[in-house]
């Protein structure tokens, strides 16, 4: 009887636990600004540290803001500033105020809002986070931030929302093509996802990157080894420039958010090796956020006291078998040669510019290579190629996908290897000296 009474009561619990797992109990701020977050930040305030100096001379300055929201109501958040709070709470009011930086203003200026103000913005809030059907990442990140703000409002403390997020759209589409080596590209998207992971592993108390470890296991390390060398000059600041399809010029928006993408991975698991070496990447002062759009990002997110590693230790060569993306670079110096296989276009980064490949016709005598550095060669590849390598590594690319390839290395016996989902081969080579390889697709008899 009392085993029984016991199990009982254990699957009660359980039971009671399953039912509210996605439902949102935390005070305001909900938002990214928990304590420990806010406390630093005031810190930062009463250090006068560069960051904060840096986004508040743009608030008192009257700089125009591309997001008023989000940055009038952080100042207020930290300092407890009624203008900045009013001239927050006035632009969400409006018709044009987005529905993204509306839950920031509910969220961080509660101590400001009129019960008619609370009211409106309540109601902006709880008919986007019902009303979304989107599937793409940028409206669910938002549909959950509404949510989260506005739970107080939903009756339900926003379960049915989160519970179609969490359970529907993550663990039924996002993650399965994160899995599977689907890319999302830098800037505002992987803004978005970072800011999805943070509002709901601070509010829901569930960490979405456990459906899909792989891919993050492995996101800081492609955050940094898919930029291209050189820096960019901007008035600024000086940008780091993620890969991106066709040779044209970079996007400094799309920059300035992946950079605070990169500020919030690191800020989501500070313990974790591989954001150490991303925290190095990040923490240069001269490509510190200074302008209008990344300045309120830059404050919010750096932790310049968080430990970082030097990120001249990572490889010179980064090949995801999940995704089929390449970078390899001939050094950690600004004017390194630089190669990139992304989302299946090829590209070469030497002396400041892209050159996008076209896939050339193989001949049976002559294999197109590139050479890249003393790192690694890459070759256009094709059953039955032969050609000379130099480097620790040998990158074949253009090979039928998921295919079984014979290889043959100078010295050693041969071996059976698969392409990857885009047709790539990662071959390790003797180090130090040039190298005969062979491949051939497996006979099938």
């Amino acid at each position: 009887m009392r085993l029984a009474v016991f199990f009982f009561f254990v699957l009660t619990v359980q039971a009671q636990s399953s039912e509210e797992v996605a439902r949102v109990y935390t005070d305001h701020p909900r938002l990214f600004l928990n304590a420990h977050r806010l406390r630093l930040l005031k810190r930062e305030r009463e250090r006068e540290s560069m960051r904060w100096t840096q986004f508040e001379a743009l608030i008192k300055g009257g700089a125009q803001m591309p997001e008023p929201g989000f940055a009038y109501a952080l100042y207020h958040a930290v300092t407890g500033d009624a203008a900045a709070a009013k001239r927050a709470v006035d632009w969400a009011l409006t018709p044009s105020a987005d529905i993204r930086q509306t839950a920031f203003v509910f969220d961080w200026c509660q101590d400001a809002l009129t019960p008619a103000q609370a009211k409106a913005l309540a109601a902006k809030l709880t008919t986007a986070a019902r009303a979304s059907k989107a599937h793409d990442i940028q409206s669910t990140r938002t549909r959950a931030l509404a949510a989260i703000a506005a739970a107080d409002e939903l009756g339900d403390r926003g379960e049915a929302v989160m519970r179609d997020i969490v359970e529907g759209w993550w663990s039924k589409q996002m993650s399965p093509a994160l899995a599977a080596g689907d890319d999302i590209a830098s800037g505002a998207d992987m803004l978005a996802l970072l800011e999805l992971l943070h509002a709901v592993r601070d509010n829901v108390n569930i960490d979405l990157r456990d459906s899909a470890s792989d891919y993050f296991k492995q996101l800081p390390a492609f955050y940094v080894e898919s930029n291209y060398p050189a820096p960019y000059p901007a008035p600024e600041n000086e940008f780091r420039i993620a890969v991106y399809k066709g040779a044209g010029q970079p996007d400094l928006e799309s920059a300035a958010l992946s950079r605070a993408a990169g500020l919030a991975l690191v800020a989501f698991d500070t313990n974790a090796t591989e954001n150490q070496f991303l925290q190095g990447w990040l923490m240069q002062d001269r490509f510190l956020l200074r302008g209008t759009l990344g300045s309120p990002y830059e404050f919010m997110w750096a932790n310049p006291y968080q430990p970082g590693l030097s990120y001249a230790h990572l490889p010179l060569a980064f090949h995801d078998a999940r995704s089929g993306d390449v970078f390899v670079r001939s050094s950690w110096e600004e004017d390194a040669t630089w190669f990139g296989l992304f989302q299946g276009e090829a590209q070469i980064f030497r002396d400041g510019k892209i050159t996008v490949l076209k896939q050339a016709v193989v001949s049976s005598k002559q294999v197109p290579k590139f050479q890249v550095g003393d790192t690694a060669t890459v070759a256009l590849g094709r059953s039955g190629a032969q050609f000379r390598a130099v480097g620790n590594e040998a990158f074949i690319i253009g090979l039928k996908r998921k295919t079984a390839y014979e290889v043959e290395v100078d010295g050693e016996e041969m071996t059976e290897m698969e392409t990857d989902k885009t047709g790539n081969l990662e071959i390790s080579l003797p180090p130090n000296q040039e190298t005969g390889v062979r491949i051939r697709e497996r006979s099938h008899t």
